[in-house]
């Protein structure tokens, strides 16, 4: 789990959780490759307000927790291998990739969603 603009929040946090996604595909093709095996990742991105903080009394953890971090794991579960599904809201707060429509998807816990795949950085004209 990652997250962008915590604990300041920043206005490309969408984009800068992109660069990421599509990032970690390439970097998992390449230890893939090196190792000689098979790597599947699917990933989610979902963007909106989020609580954030240390847990534990015994042995601390950080973590973040809200609508918008389970909307990101349900994502992630029900995407499709090598991609990136977005939310809505994710979608809209990008400002520099281009994005396919996959459709309206049932979300467990939220019902019918329409969702995006991220495909690329769009190169600046």
């Amino acid at each position: 789990m990652v997250v962008a603009g915590v604990p300041e929040p920043v206005s490309d946090h969408a984009d800068r959780l992109a660069h990421m996604a599509l990032d970690m595909l390439t970097e998992k093709e390449a230890v893939a490759e090196h190792f000689g095996v098979t790597m599947r990742m699917r990933i989610g991105v979902a963007s909106g307000p989020i609580m954030a903080g240390v847990i534990g009394t015994r042995k601390f953890s950080y973590d973040v927790w809200g609508d918008a971090v389970n909307l990101a794991a349900r994502l992630e579960s029900s995407g499709e291998p090598e991609r990136v599904q977005l939310s809505p809201e994710a979608r809209g707060a990008l400002t520099s990739f281009d994005c396919e429509p996959r459709g309206e998807i049932d979300i467990k816990g939220l019902g019918p969603l329409e969702t995006w795949f991220l495909l690329r950085r769009r190169v600046a004209a």
